[in-house]
This record gives structure tokens, sequence and C-alpha cells, in this order.
């Protein structure tokens, strides 16, 4: 059987990149890049972005992310950020339709942002640089219900803010492309963070922010969608992934379904 792929209205350079892109479910696209990246890219119209993690009072241990994305089911599911000591706190700001889960405001200049309170003027998803003039914790959370803070690797709309380094890593990531959609990232191969936003800003990706999640034996991206299921960790001295505090996930939006 010959199938007939037609793209319409791009250029063919355009088209080519989309080309590029696999769907595994209606606004979930999976790409892996030249340089051994994996990126999931998700429409936030369709897809709602939510925190799954540990309830201080009554949990320990942690989870996959695999392991979260079942228990909350969630399509996909990666790092919510960097923790404390005690295994549990995020280490920046983190609030979750309302609810302040950290309180602690950090010198991370980097901040997602969702749930926004009028759904009809604010995008469903941003990364926000906080080194913006007029942008602050308290603007963004007059707008959002639900906010990541995270050290920053891109500032908006495409700027490299890390020097080249000695240390070199595997890395989970956010981020955020020219049309407001979610990327998902995961890269098993330890570079450095440099090396790493390079890549992605000459991947054609249209990247224009993102932030760290985590890095190491502790980064991992879980997606069951569309009949492909993939967890990605870094395998280095470990068969399974190791368990997490948190995690940010998507489920579909009910006015989608």
């Amino acid at each position: 059987m010959l199938v007939l792929a037609v793209v319409v209205g791009l250029a063919p350079g355009e088209a080519a990149a989309q080309s590029l892109w696999k769907e595994l479910a209606p606004g979930i696209e999976l790409r892996t890049l030249d340089a051994g990246i994996t990126v999931l890219r998700v429409d936030p119209n369709g897809w709602q972005l939510s925190l799954a993690g540990l309830d201080k009072k009554s949990e320990s241990g942690g989870r996959s992310a695999r392991d979260w994305a079942r228990k909350a089911e969630l399509a996909l599911a990666i790092n919510a950020g960097m923790f404390a000591e005690d295994y549990v706190t995020h280490v920046g700001y983190l609030e979750s339709r309302g609810q302040v889960l950290s309180a602690r405001v950090n010198s991370y200049q980097s901040v997602a942002a969702f749930d926004p309170k009028d759904g009809a003027a604010k995008p469903p998803f941003r990364i926000f640089d906080l080194d913006v003039p007029g942008t602050t914790l308290e603007s963004i959370r007059a707008d959002y219900g639900s906010l990541v803070q995270n050290l920053r690797l891109i500032k908006r709309p495409g700027v490299n803010r890390w020097s080249q380094q000695e240390k070199r890593w595997a890395e989970a990531a956010l981020g955020e492309d020219d049309a407001g959609r979610m990327l998902f990232i995961f890269a098993r191969e330890a570079r450095s963070m440099h090396d790493l936003i390079r890549a992605l800003l000459g991947s054609g990706i249209g990247i224009v922010a993102a932030q760290h999640l985590e890095g190491g034996r502790l980064a991992q991206l879980y997606v069951n969608a569309g009949g492909v299921e993939l967890e990605l960790f870094d395998g280095a001295g470990s068969a399974s992934a190791w368990p997490i505090p948190n995690v940010l996930g998507i489920s579909r939006r009910a006015e989608a379904r």
C-alpha cells in the first residue's frame, strides 16, 4: 500500500522539519535530534500540565517518573526540578493550583507557569524570565495558579545562558517553542549544558526558553501515548530509574477528549 503525505502551506524547509516529528497522539509529537536528544512537543491547548508529588505528611521514598505517571494517570512525566536534602522539598518556588508547596524564592531566573486564572486572556503555558523588567514572581502569580521556579538554560527569545564548563551530565529539561508549545527534553549522553543548549538552539525545533529540571542519574522522562511507551533515564550503574519526589506531567484536557 502506498501512502502519500501532503503538507500544505509550508515552505520546503519547514515541511522537511515538520516531517521529522512523529505524532503519538493528537497534540503530542516525538522527535530525536541528531545529537541524540529526545524531545516531546505538546500542545498545551489539548493537554493539561500538572504537578504530581509526595504528600509531605503521609508519604516518603518517591517513585520513578514511570510510576508517577501510572499513579496519576499521566501520558507523560518528567522531573519537576531539583529538591532539598529532605528528598521532598523543591529547591525553588513551587505552587500548584493555588497551593504553595515551596515558598522559598531563590536566585533562579526561570519560572514555568500554567493554569492561567483567566484562560481566555493568558497562554495556557509560559516560561518567564525573572530578570525581565516588570516581571516578578508576584506578577506571574497574579495571572497563573501554578508556578515552578528552576535554574534557567535558555533566556527568551533563544539566548544560551551557560558558559562552557568541564562538568557534563545527562539532562532533563522543560522548554517552550515559538508557538507556545511545551517541550519535554531528555539528553541521555553526558555533555556540558553549553553544548546541549547550542544543539537545541541549532536543531530547528523553535525553542525560545528552557529551564533545567534535573541532571545525572535522577534525570528521567516517561511517555505512554499512541501505543508508544518510552522510559528514558541515565542507565549508568543502574538498571532502573531512581525514585524522585515529584514530577511534571500531562493529561488530556476534558474539552479536548
